[in-house]
């Protein structure tokens, strides 16, 4: 699929509720939000978060009910992906530094174990499927001349 565009902060605050609840009215949302809009205003951000290609409608009785068109976690993959490139020239070991160095952050051993066995099983994965004269020092390989 393709990267979705980046979203303000209340289309953020508004595809919060959608993904928490999975369908709203512009009725649930006015009744969710933080400082809500007026209806016509919703209304409004709800088109274009639709032209965005964030959201789709149905219609339910007399409202329209607004889904996502992607499950949250591969919104929140595309997002992460935008702020890699964004804020660490696309270096995924720069961002993760960054934010395992943070001193203000805390993880649980949960997390740390599971974040360490996911890149041994990456480091694994990688090193089964890169060809051994990819990894070969060029000088130690017999030329053929």
């Amino acid at each position: 699929m393709a990267e979705l565009p980046p979203l303000s902060k209340r289309e953020r605050e508004i595809m919060d509720i959608v993904f928490a609840r999975g369908s709203v009215t512009v009725t649930d949302l006015l009744a969710e939000l933080s400082d809500p809009p007026t209806r016509s205003a919703l209304r409004s951000l709800l088109t274009i978060l639709e032209d965005k290609g964030h959201l789709k409608h149905g219609k339910q009785g007399r409202e329209f009910t607004y889904r996502p068109t992607v499950a949250r976690q591969e919104a929140g993959r595309s997002a992460l992906s935008r702020a890699i490139h964004t804020f660490f020239s696309g270096s995924l070991g720069k961002a993760l530094a960054a934010h395992l160095s943070d001193p203000g952050a805390t993880y649980s051993e949960e997390e740390l174990r599971s974040i360490s066995e996911f890149i041994e099983s990456k480091r694994k994965e990688h090193n089964r499927t890169t060809p051994p004269s990819a990894t070969q020092n060029p000088s130690s390989t017999d030329s053929k001349s």
